[in-house]
């Protein structure tokens, strides 16, 4: 049930419990992705063609999109469509912008003349994966590149599917992408890792996809830097005998229809509040036009578990580190304040997931797979680098240098005391 050692077993009462592991779904496309990554890093351009033509049955002789092709694409936008995209874009924007202030530059002195700092410097070049998948999610291109654009990154980069809907293309435009490509998949996270004759290489990946971008992420990472390996989306909920089964319901399936393997679960001190909700999902199943998929999730990766108390919820819950975490008791800001592993926290019955996932300014790029133990989501800060520096004047190194020089020598490192010693004088601490 857990790689972490509690205080005590969790007493558990499962309901419903998942018939499958997304994690371990995972196992086979490893060697394909290797593969993959392998032939872009040789034959750049022509292999991603290749596997354009392989895996999304495009064929494109160039792959960037034309000045003239982003103004057909938001010509063609719904003009509320726009609107709402517009919306989302300013909340986000904002939200990155209060969350950048807090990141401020730093320089102490820390001892008579020796100064410590650190700047706050943009990432050059960013690549976002901008998911086509099942649906066309317009706040994709918005919770990858608005923040960027905030870092003040020098180059964007957008890569989204072929097959992509036109107002994908707006929405990479209209968030603020100094390049567009038609790629996708694993050649995508390839190609912006290596870089082609087309697409720029990036410093750094960011952006959901799935198992082969995955993948494809975790495989190039340490060339390029990665936001995080993001799996399937989660929901968790936390609930007390309060909680409303029908809104329940409504949420976690809300959630399970991204994906056929998205997990989602109840976490709840109440039985009844359990049996009810298990009887009213099946309900809205009934009705949901995308039944195929949410069905799917929920009796594969589905979850209902009874707790005896408040402690075993949220200790079960921070075992679990759900990507969205509701919390539906009867003092929801007091329980939220305990709890500690999550991807992002939706505190009371009004805060749906749904509204984080669209527009309300907060980033639904979060971590999954219990990454939420060490990792919040993606943010501003995920564009920035935090780097320091020091310098010294003559006190400094008067009162550095005679403790760095002995522990140099007592360490063999003679190089080091040397370097250490100049700096005071050839004759303060031995010849050179």
């Amino acid at each position: 049930m857990t790689r972490h050692a509690v205080k005590k077993p969790l007493s558990l009462v499962s309901i419903k419990a998942p018939k499958r592991d997304a994690a371990s779904d995972n196992a086979t496309t490893e060697t394909l992705v290797k593969d993959i990554l392998s032939d872009v890093r040789q034959r750049g351009d022509d292999a991603v063609r290749h596997y354009s033509e392989r895996f999304d049955d495009a064929t494109l002789e160039r792959f960037e999109v034309s000045e003239a092709e982003k103004k057909s694409a938001l010509d063609a936008l719904d003009p509320q469509t726009r609107a709402d995209t517009e919306f989302a874009i300013e909340n986000v924007r904002k939200f990155a912008e209060a969350q950048k202030a807090t990141i401020l530059p730093l320089e102490i002195e820390s001892l008579p003349g020796l100064r410590l700092g650190h700047r706050v410097i943009p990432i050059e070049t960013v690549g976002c994966y901008v998911p086509g998948g099942r649906y066309p999610i317009l706040s994709a291109p918005v919770m990858t590149l608005v923040p960027a654009k905030v870092a003040g990154c020098d180059h964007i980069v957008a890569c989204l599917p072929p097959n992509a809907h036109p107002a994908m293309i707006a929405g990479c435009h209209l968030s603020g992408a100094d390049q567009i490509f038609r790629v996708g998949g694993a050649q995508a996270i390839a190609a912006m890792a290596y870089g082609t004759e087309s697409i720029p290489a990036a410093d750094k990946i960011v952006g959901p996809g799935n198992a082969y971008v995955n993948e494809a992420k975790r495989q190039v990472f340490g060339l390029v830097g990665i936001d995080q390996l993001a799996g399937p989306s989660e929901i968790f909920t936390l609930a007390d005998e309060t909680g409303n089964p029908e809104m329940i319901a409504v949420d976690l399936l809300a959630q399970a229809e991204h994906d056929v393997r998205t997990r989602v679960g109840l976490i709840t001190i109440d039985r009844a509040l359990a049996q009810a909700t298990l009887k009213e999902i099946e309900q809205q199943l009934v009705n949901l036009s995308t039944a195929d998929v949410a069905g799917a999730a929920w009796r594969d990766y589905g979850e209902i578990t009874v707790v005896p108390d408040e402690e075993t919820m949220i200790a079960y819950s921070d075992v679990i580190a759900a990507e969205h975490l509701q919390v539906h008791t009867r003092d929801a800001h007091a329980l939220a304040k305990k709890l500690r592993n999550y991807g992002s926290l939706f505190i009371g019955t009004l805060a749906s997931v749904v509204y984080s996932d669209k527009c309300c300014g907060t980033n639904h790029t979060l971590p999954t797979m219990a990454a939420g133990r060490y990792t919040g989501g993606l943010w501003v800060g995920s564009y920035l680098k935090i780097c320091t520096h020091q310098w010294l004047d003559e006190k400094g190194v008067a009162a550095v240098a005679p403790p760095a020089a002995r522990q140099s020598a007592t360490e063999g490192m003679e190089g080091h005391r040397r370097a250490a010693s100049y700096r005071l004088g050839r004759q303060a601490l031995g010849p050179i």
